[in-house]
């Protein structure tokens, strides 16, 4: 992963970094042990999903992240964002019309998009793409694979993540030309 985070970092302008880490509860439970493994230029999107001590969290990312020097986002949730002192907040598709009135107020503004069209309307600085290739998420669509994801992205004006599927074989298919986000491509292997 080091090497696609570094090929994918080279394709996003400063201060953007080459990839994300979105935390999961369920499948990665201890996000900041996770942090503390990740490649360098890789930013972090905490998604706690209403958990009871997202607070003292959110904290410890944003405390690790600013000691890494690599942006942290929150995902959905502006106000702990502001809280926290959170570098951006992360939209999934269907909050991102949200973002319009956080404009100015955070580095970053990211969303997800889970078509063409969600793509082309999207109203944020970066998207989150997906479903690339094939994904254990509960959420995850068909996966498109890499051309149609390639051919998706490259017309395109706004900078695009891929995600869904993304691990280290997987990133090097997609990071000469964006960047990538993944959940369990960063795990540690077991």
């Amino acid at each position: 992963m080091v090497s696609a985070v570094r090929e994918a970092n080279r394709q996003m302008p400063y201060p953007w970094p080459g990839a994300f880490f979105l935390t999961d509860p369920e499948r990665t439970p201890d996000p900041v042990s996770v942090l503390r493994t990740l490649p360098p230029a890789t930013g972090v999107i905490y998604r706690h999903f209403g958990a009871e001590n997202r607070h003292e969290t959110a904290k410890a990312l944003r405390d690790l992240c600013s000691g890494k020097g690599i942006p942290f986002l929150i995902a959905n949730d502006p106000d702990l964002a502001m809280k926290v002192g959170a570098d951006g907040v992360h939209w999934p598709e269907v909050n991102a019309p949200n973002a319009r009135k956080w404009r100015g107020r955070f580095i970053f503004q990211t969303q997800s998009a889970h078509s063409p069209r969600g793509l082309r309307e999207a109203i944020c600085d970066a998207v989150l793409y997906s479903t690339v290739f094939p994904s254990h998420s509960p959420s995850a669509k068909q996966a498109i694979g890499a051309v149609r994801f390639r051919k998706a992205v490259l017309p395109g004006t706004k900078l695009v993540y891929g995600l869904g599927g993304i691990n280290s074989r997987t990133a090097g298919q997609i990071c000469s030309y964006a960047g990538f986000a993944a959940i369990e491509g960063f795990l540690p292997l077991r």
